[in-house]
Formats: C-alpha cells, sequence, structure tokens
C-alpha cells in the first residue's frame, strides 16, 4: 500500500481485506436499496399523480421496522452478523425479483392502477421487514472487523461509503429511467444485490457475542433499551437527528417538486434526490480526512438548525438551481450530525449490545426516514408540497432549540 495512504490515520481500516470487502458490499447494496425506493416512488407518482401514495410507501417500510426493531437486535447479539446479514440480503434478491415482475408490461396491462399500488406497497413492507435486522448487523459488525482504537475512523469510513452509494442509487435510478425504463431499471438493481451478496459471502463468519439460552429474548431487548435511555449523551443525539429527519423530510415530495413545481425530468429527479446525499458526502470525507477535534456536540446542534433552515429555502424556491443548491447544503450539514452521532454510537456502546443498541438507533432513526416520508405525504395533501416542506424546517429549528435547552451534556460532548 502507498506509504502515503498508510499516514493517513482517518483510512487506516482500509489495510484490513475483511474491512474493504466489508465496505464494498455495503456500497453496492445501499446503491440498490436506494435504488429500489427512488424507483418505486417515481413509478407511484406516474401512476396516481398523488404524493399521499409516496407517503404510504414510507409507512409500508416503517411499520416492520419500528415493530421488530428491538427484537431484530436480540437476534443479532446472539446470531453470526455476518451470516444473519447474508441471509438477509439473499432475501432482499426475492424482493426486487418481485417488483421487476409487478412492473413488467405484461402484468400492467392485466392489472388496475390500485392493484399495482397495493402489489408495490406489499413489497415494500417485506423489504421493511428484512431492514429490520439488516440495518442494525451492518452497524454492529463493524466492531467485529477492526481493532477497537479504530472504530471512529471505521464509522466515518462506513457513513461515508453509504453516502456515496445513495448518491450513486438516487441519481443513476434518474439516469436508468430514461434510458431504459422503470422495469429493466429494477433488473439492474436485481444484478446489484446478487453482486453484494458474493461480495459479503467472502467475509468469514464471526463469533456470536452472547451464546444462545444466556438471556431471554425480553429481558434482552428490556436491556438494550435501558442502556440507551440511561446514557443521555447517545439518547440526545439519537433523538435530536429522530426529529430533524422526522420533519426535514423534503425528499420524500422530490417526485412532485420536480414533476410540478420545477419542471425537470427524470435526470433532473435522480440529480435532485441525490442532493442530501452528495453535500452529506462532502462533509464526511472531509472530516475523515481532517477529524473535527473539538465542540463536537456544539457543532452537530448548529448543523442541525442550518439545515432546518436550508429546507425551509427548498420548500419557498420554485428555480431548480437554487432548490438543488438548498438540498446540497443541507446534506453537508446533516453530515456533520451523521457523523457525530456514528461515533457517539461505536465508542458508548459495549461489544455484547452493539446488535440491540444498534437496533434501538434503527428504530429511532433508520426508520424516522419512513415516517418522515409518510408525514411529508399527509401533510402535502393536507397543505401543498412546498407549506408542508417550510412546515417541516420550521419544526426542525424548534426541535434545535428545546435539544438545546435539554440536552446540556449533548451540546458540551467532546470526543
Amino acid at each position: 500500500m502507498p506509504g502515503s495512504f498508510a499516514r493517513l490515520e482517518g483510512v487506516a481500516p482500509l489495510k484490513n481485506k475483511e474491512f474493504r470487502q466489508y465496505i464494498s458490499f455495503r456500497i453496492i447494496y445501499i446503491m440498490a436499496l436506494r435504488m429500489v425506493i427512488t424507483v418505486v416512488n417515481y413509478k407511484l407518482f406516474q401512476l396516481t399523480k398523488n404524493s399521499f401514495a409516496i407517503g404510504i410507501v414510507g409507512l409500508s417500510e416503517f411499520l416492520p421496522v419500528f415493530s421488530l426493531a428491538l427484537y431484530a437486535g436480540h437476534v443479532i447479539d446472539k446470531s453470526d452478523k455476518r451470516t444473519l446479514l447474508l441471509k438477509g440480503v439473499i432475501c432482499y434478491c426475492f424482493c426486487v425479483a418481485a417488483l421487476v415482475l409487478i412492473s413488467s408490461p405484461f402484468i400492467e396491462k392485466k392489472l388496475e392502477v390500485k392493484t399495482l399500488e397495493w402489489l408495490f406497497y406489499s413489497v415494500i413492507f417485506l423489504t421493511g421487514i428484512i431492514r429490520a435486522f439488516t440495518g442494525p448487523t451492518t452497524h454492529a459488525i463493524i466492531a467485529q472487523l477492526v481493532p477497537r482504537n479504530q472504530l471512529s475512523y471505521a464509522a466515518n469510513i462506513s457513513s461515508s461509503s453509504w453516502l456515496t452509494a445513495s448518491i450513486l442509487g438516487h441519481a443513476s435510478a434518474g439516469f436508468f429511467i430514461f434510458w431504459f425504463g422503470v422495469n429493466t431499471t429494477f433488473c439492474i438493481i436485481l444484478g446489484y444485490v446478487i453482486i453484494a451478496s458474493l461480495l459479503l459471502s467472502r467475509v468469514k463468519r464471526k463469533p456470536v457475542a452472547i451464546p444462545a439460552g444466556t438471556i431471554g429474548a425480553w429481558e434482552s431487548v428490556k436491556e438494550g433499551l435501558q442502556y440507551v435511555l440511561k446514557n443521555k449523551i447517545l439518547l440526545g443525539a439519537i433523538s435530536l437527528d429522530l426529529f430533524a429527519v422526522l420533519f426535514g423530510g423534503a425528499t420524500a415530495l422530490i417526485p412532485e417538486f420536480s414533476a410540478v413545481i420545477l419542471k425537470v425530468g427524470p435526470i433532473g429527479f435522480g440529480w435532485l434526490n441525490a442532493a442530501i446525499d452528495i453535500g452529506s458526502v462532502i462533509t464526511i470525507v472531509t472530516l475523515t480526512l481532517i477529524p473535527m477535534r473539538r465542540n463536537q456536540g456544539y457543532k452537530m446542534l448548529f448543523a442541525v438548525a442550518g439545515f432546518g433552515i436550508c429546507i425551509i429555502i427548498f420548500g419557498l424556491s420554485n428555480i431548480y438551481a437554487i432548490s438543488f443548491l438548498a438540498l446540497l447544503i443541507a446534506g453537508m450539514l446533516d453530515g456533520i450530525s451523521v457523523l457525530v452521532r456514528g461515533t457517539i454510537l461505536q465508542l458508548s456502546t459495549p461489544d455484547q449490545m452493539r446488535g440491540r443498541v444498534s437496533a434501538v438507533n434503527s428504530m429511532f432513526i433508520n426508520s424516522s426516514n419512513e415516517l418522515g416520508q409518510f408525514e411529508s405525504g399527509v401533510m402535502a395533501r393536507v397543505m401543498g408540497a412546498a407549506p408542508s416542506v417550510i412546515f417541516g424546517g420550521s419544526m426542525t429549528l424548534l426541535v434545535v432549540i428545546l435539544t438545546w435547552l435539554m440536552a446540556p451534556k449533548l451540546r458540551k460532548f467532546e470526543y
């Protein structure tokens, strides 16, 4: 490995072969996940001309993720994380294959729009069940791939890979829809998931944190939840992100904004959908190479406030360049929050509780994306798309103010 690369502390985990294999898997798998939601949202809006349908997609994925998260954490801690993750990815292959079938011209001609809608919702519900287990596992397995003194760097690289994949997934989905159509795009996604499963299969099986039968499911779930609730810094970071994502979920309405307000096609839609992730990866890559040294909690709060302001600007804009720039800057600020929360999660969690703590984090953060999508769809129906986004950004600012007053330990946090 080149000497200049090896001297960079922030990329030290990449010297580990298994971690590199894991990151390769993660990039391709997350690309597929983000493409699925992007293409499903696009297709449903084309079918229904109604953003409320997109809200139902979010609810369909949120319900199983939220309902199963705590139990999933117990399963993760008493399982070989690599094998559990691989099983989830293989199951996801079947879900994407179902989307290929549903979106085929032959099936579309045979079924009514309402039937097609419910088939899409049903498949997304199944992917939510899979995500309840795979989402926390992707965080929990990192500590088994790198030494503890490299955990913060590994968390940053993992976040960067997630955001890079998210950008590529969002943007390429728009291009693929434009070039090949929805059905062929789902076929491409299926290929990605198969490749991801092959990459993950090259990672060795991992030791189990808690031997089977050591602790009951209910006691295990309660122990993980209590740990998060007692850790005020971790709880504060999770709560802040939860409500910021819940109310600042402007991305759910991008299909309507791009088609009705900004009047751009699939390519413009794809780039607008990727704007937040582009901004986030710029920040996280920069801070991986040049880490924040002090006042991380203080900076996190100001970053989330700036995120809320950018969402308000997006809601007010009817010019594509301004809308894209607002989301890009929102993503750059969100990257600070993602990095700080991810580092807190990795550094403050005991090895034997990583599955359960990651599951609680998934329940409140990852599922809040889907709940936020549902909230945006409902508010768009009640208030209209632009007013609902402005309302969400304003609520994000209110959440920051309340967190500043009620969570002084988070405000003063440093690592």
